[in-house]
């Protein structure tokens, strides 16, 4: 709801925290996230008096952050965490970066001690606002209770509107304490703050121009799509023109995987088709993309000889990092709808030459993974059966980490707000929390959590708050003993100098999932054999009366290919150890997927 709506309500004479209850009830919101303390408790009274607001009381702040974060991304609606002030405020800081990042919608409500306490360095006081204005679209500090409906109902419409994003309202215990007039939600101004969703009409034309003369382009498409609902546009242009496509790893899911113009992932871990169609692309339309490092590898390299479409709701990301030919600010749906009826009735661009040179790389680099030497499990094989056997209508949330490179590589994407992740900051411990609140949000989903033992280790706790709410996730825990994207680095570039990386010794399971996790309120199962996977995962869905958790011991060397090294050119990517894709050679890695692990073991042999 916005901001602007009216009041409409019969004056009530009701506290500041009360306020608070009845604007995000008035406001729709289903559900929040938090933990109770001293300076946020007149709002936790006023909450149990209400019928229609969920609140699930997490483990943790950052539990509550990224949760508040996973349900958003998984509804499209604010999700909302609420916390005390100080540390309670301060442990936020990483879910609202995280969501700053990601373009996440949520609103952050935390408590802060008496305005007659500000700046004395009272017990318990942090200036969050301030600590928090960085890594925020806005953030607001109550020192009115009058102001309190219109300060949190602006909050939400700046989260969801434009490029959305976290927003933080930070309220005194006093204000909260004080009475009101409640009259339901009204307006604040907010000068300066009116985001174009509207494409200039001379921008789209420019656009088509520039697209019906291209012999070599290529659709790049980020998390704005999702967030813009713009997938069901994305297709119809897509197949207007013929075009294809590659998406980002927030964009997963925004084209459908089996579509036959999907290239795959771009980027550092992205296909070779993706990162090679971008390379030789002579045209790139992004849309909601924003070339960001992790795709573009060293920006001086990039896309030679592309001219480049950008389109996007912040104008600032325009020409940021990297010049454009023609900038479209406005919300991706609506571009994508402008430039589909702009294009109707044109000659799709003649590009047979250049989508035979796609489809022969699609066939000489296709998906796939080298055997573990130790005898352990492959965690490729068994994010490949969890996609069989579980399907894309569910939603996958992961952490940060090779799992996470894993899970965008081998689970099947068809539909967009199905992966939930952290993709701008690299949040370990993001997996289960934000599962749960795509598990509040989604609650008829089958919502499974796919995380390192690493990641595992600093946010399991979650999990009873899972179990005791009623929010029966699944988790599927890649155990390699290690830190494994960081073991990886080490192996490639420290000569294997594997420093303070090894989380345990290898049979030794310390701490043991399984005991944790049923101590935790879930069911646990351990899997170390092939044959194991797919009855461990048709157990898991067959319990939906609590959290369970799957223990697949894998091997420690497994690693996470196709790469792009930091900062370096995508020019550069391998396709595994050594094997370095010649784009216009007419040679390959390997020719079919039946040759890849000879193709690779060759390699290691002679490494």
């Amino acid at each position: 709801m916005a901001a602007s709506t009216p009041p409409t309500q019969k004056p009530e004479r009701i506290t500041g925290a009360q306020a608070i209850v009845r604007t995000l009830e008035d406001l729709g919101t289903e559900v929040a996230f938090g933990i109770p303390g001293g300076a946020i408790l007149p709002f936790y009274d006023a909450l149990s008096e209400s019928t229609t607001l969920r609140h699930v009381l997490t483990r943790h702040e950052q539990g509550a952050g990224h949760a508040a974060e996973g349900y958003a991304q998984a509804s499209g609606k604010v999700g909302v965490m609420i916390a005390t002030s100080g540390p309670g405020a301060t442990n936020l800081v990483t879910p609202l970066a995280n969501a700053n990042l990601d373009s996440t919608p949520v609103v952050a409500i935390t408590g802060q001690v008496g305005t007659s306490l500000l700046g004395t360095d009272a017990f318990q006081e942090a200036d969050i606002r301030g600590v928090a204005m960085p890594i925020t679209k806005h953030s607001f500090m109550v020192k009115d209770v009058n102001d309190i409906p219109a300060a949190i109902a602006a909050a939400f419409h700046l989260a969801s509107s434009g490029r959305p994003g976290p927003v933080l309202v930070d309220i005194p215990k006093d204000v909260q304490n004080a009475h009101m007039d409640y009259t339901g939600i009204s307006e604040m101004p907010l000068p300066g703050y009116n985001p174009v969703t509207t494409p200039e009409s001379s921008e789209i034309a420019k656009a088509v121009e520039l697209i019906a003369r291209a012999e070599r382009p290529i659709l790049y498409i980020g998390g704005g799509v999702v967030k813009a609902g713009a997938t069901r546009e994305l297709i119809e242009f897509a197949e207007l023109t013929g075009i294809p496509v590659t998406t980002t790893l927030m964009a997963l899911g925004a084209f459908p995987e089996s579509h036959a113009q999907h290239l795959g992932m771009a980027g550092m871990h992205g296909t070779v088709p993706a990162v090679a169609g971008l390379q030789r692309s002579d045209l790139i339309i992004a849309i909601g993309a924003r070339f960001d490092d992790r795709v573009t590898g060293d920006t001086s390299t990039f896309a030679p000889e592309a001219e480049v479409i950008h389109a996007d709701i912040d104008p600032a990301e325009l020409g940021k990092i990297r010049e454009v030919a023609v900038g479209i600010v406005g919300d991706a749906r609506e571009v994508l709808a402008q430039l589909t009826e702009a294009y109707r009735g044109k000659s799709a661009p003649d590009i047979a030459e250049w989508m035979d040179y796609l489809r022969d790389l699609q066939k000489r680099f296709p998906r796939g993974y080298e055997r573990t030497s130790d005898g352990l499990l492959n965690p490729q094989h068994v994010l490949e059966e969890l996609s069989a056997q579980v399907g894309p209508e569910a939603i996958y949330c992961a952490g940060v980490g090779q799992h996470q490179m894993w899970s965008a590589q081998f689970l099947d994407f068809e539909h967009p707000r199905t992966w939930v992740n952290s993709g701008g900051a690299g949040t370990m411990g993001y997996a289960v929390p934000a599962a749960l609140g795509a598990k509040a949000a989604c609650p008829d989903k089958e919502v499974w959590a796919i995380d390192g033992d690493g990641c595992f280790q600093m946010t399991n706790q979650e999990l009873t708050t899972a179990a005791v709410e009623g929010l029966p996730v699944k988790v599927a825990v890649i155990n390699n003993g290690n830190l494994g994207m960081v073991r990886q680095w080490q192996t490639l570039f420290y000569d294997q100098n594997y420093s303070n990386t090894k989380l345990r010794e290898r049979d030794e399971y310390i701490p043991d999932f399984v005991q944790l996790s049923e101590a935790l309120g879930c069911e646990a199962i351990r899997v170390t054999k092939e044959e194991e996977i797919i009855p461990a995962i048709k157990r898991a869905r067959e319990i939906n009366d609590r959290p369970v958790v799957i223990d697949f011991i894998v091997g420690q060397d497994a690693q996470v290919w196709p790469m792009i090294s930091g900062g370096s050119s995508n020019e550069e990517i391998q396709y595994a150890k050594g094997l370095r894709p010649l784009f216009d050679d007419d040679e390959s890695a390997a020719e079919t997927p039946a040759d890849i692990d000879d193709t690779l073991e060759e390699a290691e042999n002679n490494g």
